[in-house]
């Protein structure tokens, strides 16, 4: 029987193993999607116990907490932080299977150097003592944190209207060298179907850009004009978080009507709303293409489905869930609308869904255009798919429809400081999966051509794609 979390974990053959230790696991990190706030690492944060830096904002932890039956007041209400913690730990062996079991682990281990010992209610107050000690050094702050991983460099997720005063700060600071980048996230300019919440954004645009905003132009400028700040400021990537894409047929005109009408408070049909974000994806993108950024889509997340959870807590907070939208017509409709005038930039895109995974496989074909190796990426297993399952079922089907060699590798899609073991966690498979491949001679016994495949997709595919080094 083979020990749990080994240094051998996920790796079944010795190929696997030496593609691993040999060439995947020591490659420097570029996490192009995460949602670290920017003023933890210009402040260089140190967090106060274990609950602040690995349950606060962490959605997946809560929802197996609320599934094992543990109370809210014990995962966002008013207990006390070990009290929360105790309620972690008593879910922790409860999620045997699910990938918050690895995941735990493998954090202790790598950020604590805590092995031999499992989280359970009786190893608790033990761990939970050890680890809020170690967190009060220097060595456990946020920014050296970054530094202990090997990350290179960081995405943040930032909204169009923000200042991005704490990305000047920390670009500034010659001693940090981990590059912090902003990326451009405009989903809230595509929410018109709540136009209190839409109107509200709009007059913070208004005073981010100083441009009155009385139509659909004025408003594609005053984003233009943020687009430009955000890319004076480092920023060479966007970020979008939408249902499917938007390739409604619409007039100049008619998404006039249906600002206007949306500033007036009242709220769009549901055509109108599909009208509007058609026009405004667009313009969106080609902004990307005209400053040479990448733009990422994350496809098919349906969100606050718990009207409950909505209204007691908020978005983001663990009540969203796999959607089922149409994908493959309006995905290759809005790709060739910007194809064929010569502005589609590089882009990524993250099926929720993984019925989609060979759709989105066999689509990005469609618009590689030879200009850039692997110009158009299928995004790395998203979500409710970053588990061994979802990886491997990513990376095959990327295999059998287009070029693994070319993919740009793992993101934490985390706002915790302590989920880098997952760029660990997606090596470990993809070494795996290739190391199994070549036991089994169905890819040649030639440790170097595969092992620098490996570290093509772990790092050097995204630095040469981005551009970062």
């Amino acid at each position: 029987m083979k020990p749990f979390l080994s240094e051998d974990f996920l790796l079944h053959g010795q190929a696997a193993r030496a593609l691993y230790h040999d060439f995947a696991g020591d490659m420097p990190i570029l996490d192009y999607h995460c949602h670290l706030p920017a003023q933890e690492i210009a402040e260089n944060r140190k967090f106060e116990n274990l609950t602040r830096i690995w349950l606060n904002g962490d959605h997946y932890k809560w929802r197996a907490m609320r599934t094992n039956g543990v109370p809210e007041r014990f995962i966002t209400g008013d207990a006390d932080d070990y009290e929360k913690f105790q309620a972690w730990a008593g879910t922790v062996p409860r999620t045997l299977r699910n990938p918050l079991y690895h995941w735990t682990h493998l954090e202790l281990k790598r950020y604590f150097g805590i092995t031999g010992r499992l989280l359970n209610p009786t190893t608790a107050e033990e761990i939970y003592r050890t680890c809020s000690e170690m967190l009060h050094s220097d060595d456990m702050a946020a920014r050296s944190i970054l530094r202990r991983m090997n990350v290179n460099a960081v995405f943040t997720t930032d909204d169009p209207v923000d200042s991005l005063e704490h990305h000047v700060l920390i670009r500034n600071d010659r001693s940090f060298p981990v590059r912090v980048l902003p990326a451009f996230r405009p989903d809230r300019a595509l929410g018109i179907e709540s136009p209190k919440s839409f109107n509200g954004w709009v007059d913070q645009l208004e005073a981010a850009a100083d441009l009155p905003i009385g139509d659909f132009d004025s408003l594609v400028e005053a984003l233009q004009r943020r687009h430009g700040f955000f890319h004076e400021q480092g920023c060479r990537i966007s970020d979008h978080g939408i249902e499917h894409p938007y390739v409604h047929d619409y007039t100049l005109k008619e998404v006039n009507a249906i600002f206007r009408k949306v500033r007036a408070g009242r709220p769009p049909a549901a055509d109108e709303t599909h009208q509007f974000r058609s026009a405004l994806l667009i313009e969106l993108a080609r902004m990307d293409f005209e400053k040479g950024w990448v733009q990422q889509f994350h496809l098919g997340a349906l969100r606050n489905v718990s009207s409950r959870g909505m209204n007691s807590l908020g978005p983001d907070t663990g009540f969203d869930c796999i959607g089922d939208f149409e994908m493959a017509r309006g995905l290759a409709r809005f790709l060739d609308t910007l194809d064929r005038d010569a502005r589609l930039a590089k882009t990524i895109l993250y099926p929720m869904n993984p019925r989609d995974n060979e759709l989105i496989a066999a689509v990005i074909g469609c618009f590689q255009d030879g200009a850039v190796r692997g110009k158009i990426q299928f995004g790395p297993a998203w979500w409710f798919n970053d588990h061994k399952d979802g990886m491997e079922s990513q990376i095959n089907s990327l295999s059998n429809a287009g070029l693994l060699s070319c993919f740009t590798g793992m993101v934490t899609d985390s706002r915790s400081f302590l989920s880098y073991p997952r760029h660990e966690y997606f090596r470990r498979v993809l070494c795996n999966i290739l190391g199994n491949d070549l036991e089994k001679g169905e890819i040649p016994d030639d440790l170097d051509l595969v092992g620098n495949m490996v570290r093509d997709i772990c790092y050097r595919n995204a630095e040469q794609y981005f551009g970062v080094s």
